[in-house]
């Protein structure tokens, strides 16, 4: 499936949930593809963000592509926060520690990337921050100085009424919690979740097939 083909659906999954054309915006991701590819697949097709989960592999591409927009969609970890300077929105934020973290060396590069507090979906493997603790760790993070704009959460492999009913759940918690932004949606689930309200739909293997 191409990019515009995508978009297509994502542009029908509004309609149907009689929200605005574009209100769900695209990153494709791009881990595991060269610029080469990256170039061929999504950016001839228009400006998109790019979402990486490799840190490394985002620091070597995004070092020969400066001027595109980079999202980080992986596990953040200790010894990869040095490689956020290029990023323009953390989408897995999940523990106080990283936005610590993050705050200084931020206060280095003079600019901070905007985070999203990853929720957890209810599977013990999967990472995220406890429903109970997300107020808590939001207010925490907000101290760190970082500006959190929404919500993520990963569906889980469960049948697609419950993938609605996590993507509604967060959909409602950013609600409560007055953010606008939520993460929400893989290639094959997007549909689903631009229903329950995704502003950022996060599209990788349809893009490159």
């Amino acid at each position: 499936m191409s990019l515009p083909e995508v978009l297509d659906r994502i542009r029908a999954a509004e309609a149907a949930a009689g929200r605005p054309s574009g209100s769900a915006r695209l990153v494709a991701v791009t881990k595991g593809q060269d610029l080469a590819s990256i170039e061929q697949h999504v950016l001839a097709h228009g400006e998109f963000p790019l979402g990486e989960g490799r840190a490394q592999e985002l620091r070597d591409k995004a070092a020969q592509r400066p001027e595109l927009e980079w999202h980080f969609l992986g596990p953040l970890q200790r010894n990869k926060v040095k490689y956020m300077r290029p990023v323009t929105l953390v989408h897995s934020l999940e523990e106080v520690w990283q936005a610590e973290a993050l705050a200084q060396a931020a206060h280095t590069w003079g600019r901070a990337p905007d985070v999203l507090l990853q929720l957890h979906n209810g599977e013990a493997q999967k990472h995220g921050v406890d429903p109970e603790q997300l107020r808590s760790v939001l207010q925490h993070v907000r101290a760190t100085g970082l500006t959190v704009r929404g919500l993520m959460v990963m569906a889980p492999e469960a049948e697609e009424a419950q993938v609605r009913r996590v993507f509604e759940d967060a959909a409602r918690r950013a609600h409560d919690l007055g953010l606008s932004e939520l993460s929400m949606g893989m290639s094959g689930d997007y549909p689903l979740a631009v229903a329950a309200g995704s502003t950022l739909v996060r599209v990788g293997r349809s893009l490159f097939t």
